[in-house]
């Protein structure tokens, strides 16, 4: 059987991603799914920028347990655009377009 790559290469998780996960290792697929799971069960989603969770829209909500995670995320795209969390609070709002910036930031190089 042919080694996983790319984006389906396991990759170890900084622990607490692993600890939201509940897996010390995931392909960047199954991060992402299982951030999403996570978001939409507990409706983290809204259509405004810091708005009330409402279960829709493109702004995700960071709660208690994802905020740990987002606060993790500083850098820059290859476009040369910066997405820096550090400073997010509880109850603010990310982009779901930072969501690979987020994946990328809570795994061990």
């Amino acid at each position: 059987m042919a080694e996983a790559k790319g984006l389906k290469k396991p990759v170890q998780l900084q622990d607490e991603l692993a600890s939201m996960l509940g897996a010390k290792e995931l392909p960047r697929t199954e991060i992402t799914k299982k951030l999403w799971e996570y978001i939409k069960k507990n409706g983290l989603q809204t259509k405004t920028v810091n708005g009330k969770a409402e279960n829709a829209g493109k702004n995700i909500v960071a709660d208690s347990t994802l905020l740990p995670i987002f606060k993790k995320t500083k850098s820059t795209s290859k476009s040369g655009k910066l997405t820096d969390l550090t400073n997010l609070k509880e109850g603010e709002t990310i982009d779901m377009m930072q969501m690979a910036a987020v994946v990328g930031a809570n795994i061990k190089k």
